[in-house]
């Protein structure tokens, strides 16, 4: 049976109480209700359909009969799930998401950099290019944590997770359906500093790290709760042993030492900011847990409270106008692109992170002669297609 933990560095529960709400700003009104509280209410209010952002834009025009705060209910929440490895987050997310009726997202990986939109996984090449051009994952990283790849890895492991939580932005404020994570963008550093103490990447790609998180992470509204599976140290590698993955098991990454700094990122870094910002929970998961028990937890937090203009937590949920609410609707819906860039640093100062033109050249030229990439992506067979079709093979042959 999972225990709730109380410690002095963060507020782990709230009890609930019923907050003045002001007059200029709309809050999202109830606290979360599990299945069985919400099998008890009165059946709520009907609300438009779910907007369809995955083949519609979201514009002004829209914006003026088509109000984003109309879909929220007490359950239009974002929550996301932390912890060491092997805790058992997946598992516990995905219940959590069930008994809540949001969506669940699976904790991001390589393989949104990796897995092209016509489903051809890059990983494919990597015998056939230039070895500072092959991929390089969450396997790789656990058998050669000290590759000059590893630095690179964990900036795009950061895009990935920056990349995921927009997408979980859009779905909430299209759907009004709440989402629950595994970890986040916010929590990444975690492991950045980890690998950093074990002497994994250099303190220059620290440095370019952190330049693209403070470019980045603002343009992002904080989860309203993280909940934190605590296990300890000796705990978490008998887990990685029982589940018994050979990269992890075998691999030279997930030594004592950095399990044991993921460890202390985490409660003396992580969790101590982001409760100033959002309910935090944090279970002892040494035994596991029931779902149903931290279920009633989450009811008995008071959402609605925090209503003073200069409070930070919630803060990125209490925007005073509905035209505040549909501009940031259009930008996590037409807008990835522009957040996206946010990346483009112009930092050229760390030779790890650098790749000479001749090796891209070649790796492109490998990919793009391969018979699923002669075209561009989304490019369907038939008459017109065929005559306006784009061949992106003819850019890489030689001259």
């Amino acid at each position: 049976m999972a225990t709730l933990i109380k410690t002095a560095v963060v507020r782990v529960m709230s009890p609930s109480q019923t907050g003045k709400i002001a007059a200029f700003t709309f809050i999202q009104h109830r606290n979360i209700a599990g299945h069985a509280l919400r099998s008890t209410l009165p059946p709520p209010p009907p609300k438009p359909a779910p907007f369809d952002y995955e083949n519609k834009d979201y514009t002004w025009f829209k914006s003026l009969f088509d109000r984003t705060t109309h879909r929220f209910d007490q359950n239009s929440k974002v929550i996301v799930v932390e912890g060491p490895v092997a805790v058992g987050k997946t598992e516990f997310a995905k219940a959590l998401a069930k008994d809540l009726d949001m969506k669940h997202f699976n904790e991001a990986n390589m393989d949104y950099h990796y897995i092209r939109p016509n489903g051809c996984d890059l990983r494919m090449f990597d015998e056939l290019i230039p070895e500072d051009t092959r991929t390089f994952d969450h396997v790789n990283f656990n058998c050669s944590p000290n590759h000059r790849l590893a630095g690179n890895f964990q900036i795009m492991m950061y895009t990935a997770r920056f990349s995921q939580y927009i997408d979980a932005l859009e779905h909430l404020l299209n759907t009004g359906q709440g989402v629950v994570l595994e970890r986040s963008p916010y929590s990444d550093f975690v492991f950045l500093e980890a690998m950093f103490t074990q002497k994994y990447i250099s303190k220059g790609v620290r440095s370019v790290y952190y330049d693209l998180r403070n470019n980045t992470i603002e343009e992002l509204m904080r989860p309203h709760l993280v909940i934190y599976l605590d296990l300890p140290v000796n705990d978490v590698k008998s887990a990685i042993n029982k589940r018994n993955f050979k990269h992890e098991v075998n691999g030279k990454a997930l030594t004592t030492e950095f399990l044991t700094e993921v460890e202390k990122q985490y409660k003396n870094k992580y969790l101590r900011d982001i409760s100033t910002h959002a309910e935090l929970l944090v279970y002892d998961w040494s035994g596991g847990g029931d779902v149903e028990v931290v279920v009633e937890d989450i009811e008995r937090l008071d959402f609605d409270k925090y209503t003073e203009r200069d409070e930070p937590k919630m803060k990125d949920w209490r925007l005073p106008r509905e035209m505040d609410w549909a501009d940031q609707r259009m930008l996590y819906t037409n807008g990835k692109h522009y957040l996206n860039n946010l990346f483009n640093l112009p930092r050229t100062d760390v030779p790890e992170l650098l790749t000479s033109a001749d090796d891209v050249y070649e790796r492109e030229k490998v990919i793009y002669n391969h018979p699923a990439f002669l075209y561009t992506d989304n490019y369907q067979s038939g008459f017109m297609n065929n005559l306006f079709k784009t061949k992106l093979s003819k850019y890489y042959e030689h001259v």
